[in-house]
């Protein structure tokens, strides 16, 4: 079964490109454009990954991301921050804020898919070491 990933932009077509080239490479992909839009989608639709930008319209990407990692239902999807915001300060905060990777802009697509990779295979093996357990 192909794995969901949520993207969190609000630059349309940043959104467009990065859907098309999660989709070509098999992932099932569906964005959101707000910080509540995307806590909306990931309450209803369980995404197994999130790519989430820092400047969005209302609640920042650091907001979104400390809901998601303080929420016991979504604290295990990993968080992937995809952002303009460059400086160590922010790369702080994102670590802060909860943050699995942080990939600056404009990034390789090759390095953001070796991260989502990473990510997805981490998840899948913690998820069935904690499902041994139970």
């Amino acid at each position: 079964m192909p794995k969901k990933i949520l993207i969190v932009e609000d630059d349309e077509s940043l959104l467009k490109f990065e859907s098309i080239l999660l989709s070509t490479k098999g992932y099932l992909v569906y964005g959101a454009m707000t910080g509540v839009a995307a806590l909306s989608d990931i309450a209803e639709d369980h995404p197994d990954l999130i790519i989430l930008d820092i400047t969005l319209p209302g609640l920042d990407g650091f907001e979104v991301c400390r809901r998601i990692k303080g929420n016991p239902e979504t604290r295990h999807i990993p968080v992937l921050f995809l952002s303009g915001k460059t400086t160590p300060a922010d790369i702080l905060c994102g670590n802060l804020a909860g943050a699995d990777q942080y990939i600056t802009k404009p990034f390789k697509s090759a390095k953001v898919l070796a991260a989502i990779k990473l990510l997805l295979e981490k998840e899948e093996s913690h998820s069935g070491k904690q499902g041994m357990l139970h």
